[in-house]
């Protein structure tokens, strides 16, 4: 699948901005990142990113908003990375397997990020109660699941709502919550959702 079958903006195309804004952003990214490899999240405040990028506040607001605008910002070079993998790598995650193939190497490609990430990704969620659902990302995943199921066209299948039901699976809040509170393994998870995938699709 293309990009352009999508019908969105995938793969981040940001707009051209001054090499000076564009040099601060780096700066502001990657005091972030170290901020959080360093102390998680919970370390994460403007004021401390500004000083250790070594920029004014007040940019760091104007370019990012909030600390969740900012946590979007971290998670965008690994949405690039993913997108370009489900829309032109390799299969079964990527073109050229079944659509059903295709479905749990996505579901399983996303277990392995919130793995990594998830903590960014409960943060970026916090900037209103629908944040998630209308960020580029989540609406390039939707259409990419819709796509898939599509193919399928089992009777009486409703692909949006069935896309967006396993989206809200792999929902920050409840990852934490099967991980960390319930104790499941990664593993452990990715046959589960398997499972709630098979049975969504079922004739």
């Amino acid at each position: 699948m293309a990009a352009n079958d999508l019908g969105l903006p995938v793969l981040g195309q940001p707009p051209a901005e001054r090499a000076d804004a564009a040099r601060s952003r780096r700066m502001v990214l990657a005091a972030a990142r170290d901020m959080v490899a360093e102390g998680g999240t919970c370390a994460l405040s403007m004021d401390a990113v500004a000083a250790r990028a070594g920029v004014g506040v007040g940019t760091v607001y104007r370019r990012f908003g909030d600390r969740a605008g900012l946590a979007f910002a971290l998670l965008d070079s690994e949405e690039q990375r993913f997108q370009n993998a489900f829309i032109h790598g390799p299969p079964p995650l990527g073109p050229g397997a079944p659509p059903v193939a295709r479905l749990r190497a996505f579901l399983d490609a996303y277990v392995d990020r919130l793995e990594l990430e998830v903590d960014i990704h409960a943060l970026a969620e916090t900037r209103a109660p629908t944040a998630r659902y209308s960020s580029g990302a989540y609406q390039t995943a939707r259409a990419h699941l819709v796509s898939l199921l599509n193919e399928l066209r089992p009777t009486g299948l409703d692909a949006d709502f069935i896309a967006e039901t396993l989206l809200a699976l792999l929902g920050a809040g409840f990852y934490i919550h099967q991980r960390r509170e319930r104790g499941l393994a990664p593993d452990t998870l990715k046959s589960h959702y398997s499972e709630v995938l098979y049975r969504l699709i079922a004739p």
